[in-house]
């Protein structure tokens, strides 16, 4: 994936969220009456504008595509004109302003909602829940899990792709539960119960490869260690790695599998590796030094070289299940209601300090994950638009002044005392707000530059 590309796939991105977030608060706005003066996506410098409708209402498209807003008529924010105060979004009764504020937020769920829709519709593809390899001392190996076993079902829900299962796990972990059943089909075609233990599962055990850390290892199949494709310009190419090459054997340790290279790989970044390859029959050395980068924090090595794969045997291990329209949304409902649970749930604990703030990402997180999910696919694209749809609208609810969740937390302040909170108080949690966001954005994208510099 190109940087341009990874740029594109970003900015397509941000424009939908912030259209969907953003046509929320409008359509609101004009169904309970008020006027709308501008409707723009970005800030900053307009380089499209259109005057369309009764209202000549003004679209626009800016320079800066980070957000987006609505302007309505307000007289705390210019001179009504007399007939057109009736339109006015101050003068509505606080029902509609707050309806109006919160349509912004639950159009990003609908929008996740439609997405996950089409997606069980159209068929979800993953990996199959086998087992591999059980990782001794861990609470997988403790309840008796065994490679090649399949999971069937962790608690009362059905699992059919490692997605399935990691979802359901993580989320069973992060409410706390001490332990979960899982059921399993054996080798053998035996149904089996295993009672998996949670309890020692932390906040910080949330982060990073989750299931790995409880003891589960997805099957893969035994990939010889033969080099299929070499990234330009990667270690590997300047070393004079070649397409065909079967590695026999690394500083004088025989490899037999292709994970027994990438592991001698990943261990030695920066340091010289004598590989003994078979090329043509003939037995060759090649000295080549990997790469360092980073990954979860950790340097690591990288060739930039790819494996044969037997892709018969692959097919063997994917599944696609499709749901009916009818079931389909069903389960677009409750995938977006648990994954806005679940980001509310994380939030609180990063804000109670029982988990990193290292999980904050930025924009050049978001973008990255922008372009691998583009270049993986339209459903891999259109999962990670509903996913950040999600956490969009659940950042916006947060009860932070600024935010439209601040705004509803001052119309539930109007309720209560039956009256508005002083033009003072507002403007003081206005900056109070401010400022929290740009700590928050500061640090995010400290974060990702955190991710991609080494150290």
């Amino acid at each position: 994936m190109t940087f341009v590309s990874t740029i594109i796939a970003f900015i397509i991105a941000l424009g939908v969220l912030i259209l969907f977030h953003e046509f929320g608060h409008y359509l609101m706005a004009r169904w309970v009456g008020v006027k709308v003066l501008r409707f723009s996506i970005g800030f900053g410098q307009p380089l499209l504008t259109r005057r369309l409708g009764k209202d000549q209402t003004e679209w626009v498209v800016a320079a800066v595509p980070l957000g987006g807003y609505v302007k309505m008529l307000d007289e705390q924010e210019g001179t009504v004109e007399p007939q057109d105060l009736a339109r006015a979004f101050n003068r509505k009764p606080v029902g509609y302003r707050f309806a109006i504020v919160a349509a912004g937020p639950i159009a990003n769920f609908l929008l996740a909602i439609l997405l996950y829709w089409f997606l069980f519709m159209l068929g979800v593809s993953g990996m199959k829940p086998v087992l591999g390899p059980v990782k001794p001392a861990t609470p997988a190996a403790f309840a008796g899990f065994q490679g090649g076993e399949t999971i069937l079902r962790i608690g009362a829900e059905l699992v059919t792709t490692w997605q399935d299962a990691r979802w359901l796990l993580l989320s069973k972990a992060a409410d706390r539960s001490p332990s979960v059943d899982v059921e399993i089909r054996g080798a053998n075609g035996e149904i089996a119960i295993r009672q998996l233990d949670l309890s020692h599962i932390d906040a910080d055990d949330l982060e990073g490869d989750f299931l790995k850390k409880i003891g589960m290892i997805p099957y893969q199949p035994a990939v010889k260690p033969i080099i299929s494709h070499i990234t330009s310009g990667s270690a590997g190419d300047r070393a004079g790695l070649l397409p065909g090459d079967e590695i026999l054997s690394v500083n004088g340790k025989n490899i037999g599998f292709w994970e027994d290279l990438v592991q001698e790989i990943r261990e030695n970044p920066g340091r010289k590796l004598s590989l003994e390859i078979r090329r043509n029959d003939k037995t060759v050395g090649i000295d080549v030094i990997p790469d360092t980068v980073t990954e979860d924090g950790q340097k690591t090595g990288k060739v930039g070289i790819g494996p044969q794969i037997d892709h018969d045997e692959l097919a063997k291990l994917l599944t696609e299940v499709s749901y009916s329209p009818g079931s389909a949304m069903i389960r677009a409902i409750k995938k977006t209601w648990e994954t806005s649970v679940f980001t509310l749930r994380m939030i609180g604990k990063m804000v109670a300090g029982e988990m990193s703030w290292k999980n904050v990402s930025g924009p050049i997180t978001i973008a990255d994950y922008a372009g691998k999910s583009a270049q993986m696919g339209v459903a891999s694209y259109l999962s990670f638009l509903a996913v950040i749809s999600i956490s969009l609208g659940v950042l916006n609810l947060l009860p932070i002044p600024i935010l439209d969740g601040g705004h509803l937390m001052y119309y539930v302040i109007e309720i209560v005392k039956g009256s508005p909170l002083s033009a003072r108080a507002i403007q003081v949690g206005q900056q109070v707000g401010m400022a929290l966001l740009f700590a928050l954005m500061v640090f995010a994208i400290y974060n990702d530059i955190s991710r991609l510099l080494p150290g």
